[in-house]
């Protein structure tokens, strides 16, 4: 039977053979019917997703509670077909059916342990525990603050964590063996687009052009990080060679504003909420936005596994619901300030929600006495780009932590998963790109994720050869 016949239709398929209008059928009753048919199925395609799965819902009790047809048809042609439906609701709750049947089969872990370094870029895997996009989903999730990114790195490896809050270069390192025991891992969306910039001591504040950094010291959360491969980026494009010119040190965020304050560094690139705690205790000045290097370059990742993924696929398919849905929430501004509140107590990022908002609202204090407002200063788009993955591979060879020949585009495709993120995405009411890759520039140059080689062969300053 059809998904799209009627089971509160009164009349059925009539049972006399005298031909139809059109010819294509017996009698004109099966012409109505098959019209009908028609018209339903367009409904059916037209309707929002939440209304087609509760038609289904509503069609499948009608048939069980009456599997004999013609009973079905007495009974509504009695009381009508919407006291019927109201009636099978009484029975039987429609609504709490239909949003089992949206989301999929029931979670095989309902506990589950997500790590998370305290910082924005973190927004939402953290505002999913405290706003209840994990509870929504039938999931009891701890969300774990963490000490640094090789803590969160193995403690996840170690399957002390389900799941957790990545920079997103991690999973293709952890996958590829840099730094680990090489894991199979995955990508299935992004947390945070910009949201980083480079912050400097305020003893520097005369000290604008990189030529003149020379000797300086700076934190990077990590070398399997964009904070790195952004800062060398930008280094060499100015003449410097991070490995020679500067000294780079990787520092975990809670940790960069006091080694400023002590003057252990001259500067970071790091996480907005860690540059403007700088701002805000009055060491330091923001001297670049990342997006002003590469504007709509990603940051940090929800990852997994691919072990997590496939044998406990409803609750992986459960979690990257919850923070698909987080990450719908949070990229409308008006709900920014909200999630500010949320994610600021000190079991979450422990700051002030006056740094949090400057950092999510985009109005913020720059160190240097001005007030600026960039509402894209952080944003909240899920899609994971395989030619976001494809320039990260780019840089791991740039910089001589990837040895060999590259597969570039197979290991981009293996890692960052897209096939889910799209259908959650539209399910939360986003428009997922219809492409796996697209081009974009980085201070000016253009990269194309097909021409890896080349692009890579572009640069003067590089360790690989």
């Amino acid at each position: 039977m059809s998904t799209f016949d009627n089971p509160f239709d009164t009349e059925g398929k009539a049972t006399k053979r005298c031909g139809c209008s059109c010819g294509a059928h017996s009698t004109q009753a099966e012409h109505d019917a098959a019209v009908s048919r028609a018209k339903a199925e367009a409904e059916f395609l037209k309707a929002g997703e939440d209304a087609r799965v509760r038609r289904v819902v509503e069609a499948g009790l009608m048939r069980a509670v009456f599997p004999n047809p013609v009973q079905r048809r007495a009974f509504i042609k009695a009381v009508g077909a919407t006291t019927a439906a109201a009636a099978i609701a009484q029975v039987f709750p429609i609504l709490t059916a239909a949003d089992a049947l949206a989301a999929g089969g029931v979670p095989e872990k309902k506990d589950l342990k997500v790590g998370f370094i305290p910082i924005t870029c973190a927004t939402p895997i953290i505002m999913a525990h405290p706003m209840g996009f994990y509870s929504k989903q039938g999931l009891n999730v701890e969300v774990v603050k963490t000490a640094g990114w090789a803590v969160i790195r193995d403690k996840t490896l170690n399957k002390e964590y389900d799941a957790a809050h990545m920079l997103s270069p991690m999973p293709l390192a952890i996958s590829l063996g840099l730094g680990s025991t090489a894991v199979p891992f995955t990508v299935p969306a992004i947390e945070n687009v910009n949201g980083q910039a480079i912050t400097l001591a305020m003893k520097h504040k005369d000290k604008r052009d990189p030529k003149q950094w020379k000797g300086f010291k700076f934190a990077i959360p990590f070398d399997y990080s964009m904070h790195n491969y952004l800062l060398r980026y930008y280094l060499a494009e100015h003449g410097l060679d991070p490995d020679t010119d500067v000294q780079l040190r990787s520092v975990p965020p809670p940790e960069m504003v006091a080694n400023l304050r002590a003057e252990n560094i001259d500067g970071f690139l790091a996480p907005d909420n860690i540059c403007q705690r700088a701002i805000f205790d009055g060491v330091g000045f923001n001297h670049i936005l990342s997006k002003e290097i590469w504007d709509g370059h990603p940051c940090c990742a929800f990852a997994a596994s691919k072990a997590f993924v496939t044998e406990s696929p409803n609750s992986y398919g459960a979690l990257l619901r919850s923070i698909i849905e987080a990450a719908a929430f949070a990229s409308k501004a008006e709900n920014r300030k909200q999630i500010a509140e949320a994610i600021a107590p000190a079991n979450y990022l422990n700051a002030p929600v006056t740094v949090l908002e400057q950092v999510l609202t985009g109005t913020y204090a720059d160190g240097l006495g001005e007030v600026k407002k960039d509402p894209n200063r952080v944003t909240f788009d899920p899609f994971p780009w395989e030619s976001f993955a494809v320039w990260m591979l780019t840089q791991m060879k740039r910089w001589g932590q990837l040895k060999g020949d590259v597969d570039y585009q197979g290991i981009a495709k293996e890692v960052f998963l897209q096939t889910d993120a799209v259908r959650l995405m539209k399910e939360a009411g986003l428009t997922p790109p219809t492409a796996s890759t697209k081009t974009f520039a980085v201070m000016g140059k253009t990269f194309d994720p097909s021409k890896p080689k080349e692009y890579l062969d572009s640069f003067a300053i590089k360790r690989s050869t």
